[in-house]
């Protein structure tokens, strides 16, 4: 590997996508949002290509109270983060939760909702909690690179548990209806949305939240961007203050995620 020429084309295009993504905060101008579009209620592709969902429709709003042109790019999970960094897109609306290990990173705007981690299973399960020892000898799925993923290591595995990952959300559902994982962590509200709404829902139930795990979700920059940042901050106020933001929610679910 030629280090110098590599570290001299990571600065030039870490100051080229400072410089965009400034003027964009400053001037209005055009704000590229990158998101997954694999992750319902929050981010899906519909059958024809259409990106919505709830980080969508945010993203959107935080747009239109900016004066930004908003144009999106799906991106998958695992990449989204050196995608960011590498200049393909300003910010990331996502559904990324704030940990200090995305910190150093990343800069993260102020929250836009909170969420707990989840545990599903079959029907028939004899799962009792979602703690360690409840889940100790069992195969337990979630998507990798996510808070749940690094739970599920953390504790799961430690404790017993086999813990297979997977690209995304869905596929990791489908093992458990098809019978290949014991359980499923997840973030709650991805979960109360797909046993609320999936045709395939029938086969499962809730275990319970993961005690302790409740995170703030951000909207992810680059590092040292703090003008988008604070405009970004701006606008998350501005339209909880004026309610966009609840008719926002309302679309998406019948409780509380601010």
């Amino acid at each position: 590997m030629r280090i110098s020429g590599w570290l001299a084309g990571v600065a030039t295009a870490a100051v080229v996508a400072l410089v965009a993504g400034q003027a964009a905060a400053q001037e209005g101008g055009k704000l590229k949002i990158g998101t997954e579009g694999a992750y319902p209620p929050f981010n899906t592709l519909t059958a024809d290509g259409k990106l919505e969902g709830f980080d969508v429709d945010i993203a959107k709003a935080l747009c239109a109270q900016m004066k930004a042109e908003c144009e999106f790019v799906v991106q998958d999970w695992d990449g989204i983060i050196p995608a960011l960094q590498a200049g393909k897109f300003d910010a990331i609306v996502a559904s990324m939760s704030i940990t200090d290990e995305r910190k150093e990173q990343v800069d993260f705007t102020n929250k836009y909702y909170v969420t707990p981690l989840a545990v599903a299973a079959v029907k028939d399960s004899e799962l009792k909690g979602t703690t360690p020892e409840d889940l100790a000898g069992k195969t337990v799925g979630a998507q990798a690179a996510t808070t749940q993923a690094i739970y599920a290591q953390d504790h799961y595995a430690k404790a017993g548990a086999d813990v297979k990952l997977y690209p995304t959300q869905e596929e990791a559902v489908q093992d458990l209806i098809n019978g290949r994982l014991d359980a499923v962590v997840s973030d709650k509200f991805v979960m109360v949305d797909w046993l609320k709404n999936s045709a395939d829902a029938d086969c499962c139930k809730m275990i319970g939240d993961v005690a302790g795990t409740e995170l703030e979700t951000g909207i992810a920059i680059r590092k040292g961007e703090n003008e988008l940042r604070e405009k970004l901050n701006a606008a998350i106020d501005a339209i909880v203050a004026d309610g966009t933001y609840k008719q926002i929610q309302a679309k998406y679910f019948d409780f509380d995620i601010y």
